[in-house]
């Protein structure tokens, strides 16, 4: 049969080509490993992601092509292409891996995408790049250097360790025009790298931290625009960081490893290593650095020009050659950390002594920045503190041993600029000695220091309380990224204690694009693993504490699982999967018995006590049973791993994981639920909500248990916090969950004790550690602590702003937005910018009028939910798949693009 094809047919199909032509539809932020052109990429199957958009509504992708070359002109012509892809039919768009040819040390390699949709197709996006690093342990030439012996006064490994920082240099040629330059370098514990007096980056205190006997990390640079012809220098300063640590005897001194491959145009090669022919002295201006202690900075013995041309070092010695650290050498995944903010203090006071203090208005975390009149000779002294005395002198009690100065002598008479560069302090006041006048507040900036990372949150309400509690987080996490994720800044402690992020790094992400560091982090808590299974609560295990309890290592699994299901990426579930499963089995011998893990430490920890100069409670009915904390996550773990075990392709493993959890269940119920009250042990709120939120509540008892919940919150409690550490993890979310709105909202608008909102009305800018941080023994109430946030970030944004992934779903490909609307609140604002794009929901309801704005990235789609109460109108918008009526909302799906709904 002979088909037709009429003038009118055809005129139509050329109007909706047009339609639908790939003129709307773009593609854009291109990644590989969720980076932006990397330099250095370690893995051999790089991993590919990208946003689409649209200025039309409901966008699907239908299709995508990825191609890979080793120069953009092969790209342009696809010609000697590496990899491509053919066109894959898939609305996938984040994590694809690399298929082509191996990938090879050192090499930079080309790739671009074009995907189809359902709105048509896109053009090839712009070319993006990434190189590899140095594959294979026989491409390192270099040297470990240093200094090895302590040649200052004062110099100790002992206790209160001192140290002066390193300085080495090394001069070369590059006589001929140069194509690429490539840095490779690891300088511990932290280093400052320059070529030719320029910093090879914006980096800070890298490489990152680790558990140096298992691991040491080195940084990749791309430094090509930083050469001269002819004459070159290199020069690296190298401070303490944790690897010459604060405290106790240090065997190890700071070191460097440095590789500089330089390719010319003619296809020749020059490379520069570290070994005896570099220069080094610790005779320079840093004569001590310590992350408790601070930064002395004697101008006395500036090396003017050490790290460029032609500087004198005959003075200076040769490099010795250090002991090679026991780590495994790998290159760093997750950025460094970077001056991400500036800030002016708000206040300058003068004290009765001369010294001066200054306020900054926040409590933050970083260094400060001075531009001083000084006198030669007389050292100027900062010290820092969170808090001020009654008497407004610096309130130091709680910083323990930590002596948080930074001392400047001046080299002459006269105005000098300074600010340490191997310390950072958590502070919001200063003290200043050593002046002879009273400085101007524009003298001061404070830098505010943490990993680089995006900010993907904001969040905002019309209560002023929430905004204030919501942005005391903000500070305090971020002051708490220091290359792993710490308790607190400011004493001496700062380290990654496990049991501060088993649900509160998922509301961290929220606010950061923390997926990188916490993929690094799990490789800290993996390797300061012991050999028979146990996890140390504190990773990197500068304190190694093997307690064999169950409540601070489940952080290993839960934040594995968030890193799946907020960014889509699973690649560290299947990485740690055997590590994992060794401590689970660790733990089912030496802690089990009769199906019930009675192994505890903590307890829920930071309980509220019952007198406000406590630190823990010694109520007998305000603690939780140790056995019933380690059981109800050990259960939850095991459902967990069941899930990792299917992702890992273990599936081998899941009857084993879930008969083992069906045991526990029974046995638990039988020793610690009581069915008449439908009470678990003695009561208390944590005990309730781990059991209901956990799913070990027996089924028709759920509604009971949570009564239990209500009455004890609102009887003993006052409609206050009612939990410690474990119990708030659940809190906010359990209460929301079984339909108790108001006390969810009550206990975060409370601004009486315990409360966030009693710390913020006492002046606190950061979250506490404890609940009564005020009152408490100073020992332990840093101002700068995050663990008690427990769910409420993830409440805010997830049933307050309604941004929800769906249940069947990872990473927000769909979502489920059924916000809650608590009595007394009138609106909020909130974004998240999620691997697909951002999205956004601002609702507001005043005087019998609601009105509800979201708009959903591409390649998404949502479900949304608004209560039937709102009366909503109907609307056609364009992109509403279906609208579907209940007995108590109106159901309405939607695809990607922006959307108002109103009554």
């Amino acid at each position: 049969m002979k088909l037709t094809f009429s003038p009118l047919l055809a005129v139509l199909a050329i109007i909706l080509a047009g339609c639908t032509s790939g003129h709307t539809v773009s593609i854009k932020d291109l990644r590989v490993e969720m980076k932006k052109n990397p330099v250095g990429i370690g893995v051999s199957q790089p991993r590919f992601m990208w946003k689409i958009s649209s200025e039309s509504p409901d966008l699907m992708q239908t299709s995508y092509q990825i191609q890979v070359a080793e120069s953009p002109d092969n790209l342009k012509n696809g010609k000697e292409l590496l990899w491509d892809s053919g066109e894959v039919k898939s609305d996938e768009s984040i994590l694809i891996p690399y298929g082509g040819n191996p990938l090879q040390s050192r090499k930079q390699y080309y790739w671009r995408i074009k995907a189809n949709t359902n709105q048509g197709s896109t053009d090839w996006s712009p070319i993006n790049t990434w190189s590899m690093t140095l594959l294979n342990p026989s491409d390192w030439k270099a040297t470990w250097i240093g200094e090895n012996n302590l040649s200052n006064p004062g110099e100790t490994k002992e206790g209160k360790t001192r140290l002066a920082a390193r300085y080495l240099r090394k001069e070369f040629v590059a006589d001929k025009p140069v194509q690429r330059a490539v840095l490779y370098i690891s300088g511990l514990g932290f280093s400052e790298s320059y070529i030719n007096g320029k910093p090879v980056s914006e980096d800070i205190f890298a490489p990152g931290p680790s558990w140096y006997p298992n691991r040491v990390y080195y940084n990749v640079y791309d430094v090509t625009n930083l050469l001269s012809k002819d004459k070159n220098t290199i020069g690296v300063a190298l401070g303490n960081g944790r690897y010459f640590a604060m405290r106790d005897r240090q065997e190890t001194l700071p070191s460097l490893l440095a590789q500089l491959e330089i390719e010319y145009t003619d296809g020749s090669q020059t490379v520069i290593v570290s070994d005896t022919s570099w220069k080094v002295t610790s005779k320079g201006p840093i004569i001590a650095n310590n992350e408790f202690d601070g930064e002395e900075y004697d101008a006395r013995l500036e090396l003017s020009g050490w790290n460029k041309n032609g500087f004198d070092d005959s003075k200076w010695l040769t490099a010795d050659v250090m002991a090679t650290p026991a780590g495994k050498l790998t290159v760093q995944s997750n950025p460094n950390l970077r001056i991400q903010e500036e800030i002016k203090p708000v206040s300058i006071t003068e004290r009765p002594d001369g010294k001066y203090i200054i306020d900054m208005g926040q409590n933050m975390v970083g260094r400060l920045a001075v531009s001083l009149k000084g006198k030669k000779d007389q050292p100027v002294t900062m010290k820092f503190a969170e808090l001020l005395k009654e008497d407004g002198s610096l309130y130091l009690a709680n910083l323990r041993s930590a002596n948080v100065t930074d001392i400047y002598t001046p080299a002459r008479d006269g105005q000098f600029r300074w600010e340490p560069i191997f310390v950072y302090h958590g502070f919001r006041f200063v003290e200043i000695s050593g002046l002879d006048y009273k400085p101007e507040l524009s003298a001061f900036t404070g830098k505010v220091i943490y990993d680089k990372m995006k900010t993907t949150g904001k969040f905002e309400t019309s209560n002023p309380l929430v905004n204030q509690i919501y942005k005391n987080a903000y500070w305090g996490i971020r002051g708490n990224y220091r290359g792993m994720p710490t308790d607190c800044p400011q004493r001496d402690e700062r380290h990654g204690w496990l049991g501060d992020r088993v649900t509160g790094a998922y509301g961290e992400a929220f606010i950061f694009n923390n997926a990188l560091l916490y993929n690094k982090w799990l490789q800290d808590i993996e390797d300061s693993q012991s050999p028979e299974g146990s996890i140390s609560d504190v990773s990197p295990r500068y304190w190694t504490i093997y307690n064999d309890d169950v409540t601070w290592p489940a952080a290993y699994f839960y934040v594995a699982n968030l890193l799946y299901r907020q960014f889509g990426d699973k690649s560290a579930i299947i990485r740690h999967y055997p590590s994992m499963k060794r401590w689970m089995e660790h733990m089912q011998q030496t802690a089990m018995q009769d199906y019930i893990i009675v192994k505890d430490t903590y307890g829920d920890w930071c309980m509220p006590p019952e007198s406000q100069e406590l630190i823990h409670s010694q109520d007998p009915a305000r603690k939780t049973d140790g056995a019933i904390l380690s059981t109800t996550m050990y259960y939850s773990l095991l459902n967990m791993m069941s899930e990792f075990a299917r992702l890992s392709g273990q599936e081998n493993d899941i009857a084993a994981y879930q008969e083992l959890a069906a045991k526990m269940k029974e046995a638990y119920n039988a020793k610690y639920f009581h069915p008449e009250t439908a009470q678990y042990g003695n009561n208390t709120v944590t005990a309730n909500i781990l059991s209901l939120r956990l799913g070990l509540v027996p089924k028709g008892y759920e509604e009971k248990v949570f009564a239990n919940i209500v009455k004890k919150t609102e009887g003993d409690f006052g409609g206050h916090v009612s939990t410690g550490v474990l119990g708030i993890q659940h809190l906010m979310r359990g209460l929301t969950e079984y339909g108790r709105v108001d006390m969810a909202w009550k206990i975060v608008t409370n601004d009486t004790y315990p409360s966030w909102g009693y710390m913020t009305k006492k002046g606190a800018t950061t979250i506490w550690e404890l609940w009564n941080g005020d009152t408490a023994d100073p020992a332990m109430n840093s101002a700068n602590h995050v663990m008690l946030l427990g769910d409420l970030v993830i409440w805010y944004y997830e049933d307050l702003a309604g941004i929800k992934c769906a249940p069947e779903s990872i990473a927000y490909k769909k979502l489920i937005m059924a916000p809650v609307f608590p009595e007394g609140l009138n609106a909020v604002s909130a974004s998240y910018e999620s691997v697909y794009g951002e999205i956004k929901s601002a609702w507001k309801k005043e005087n019998g009028t609601f009105s509800w704005d979201i708009t959903i990235p591409g390649n998404t789609s949502a479900v949304v939910r608004i209560p039937k109460e709102f009366r909503i109108k109907q609307s056609n918008q364009p992109g509403v798949r279906r609208v579907n009526d209940t007995a108590s909302y109106t159901e309405i799906e939607i695809g990607s693009g922006s959307y108002h709904f109103n009554n």
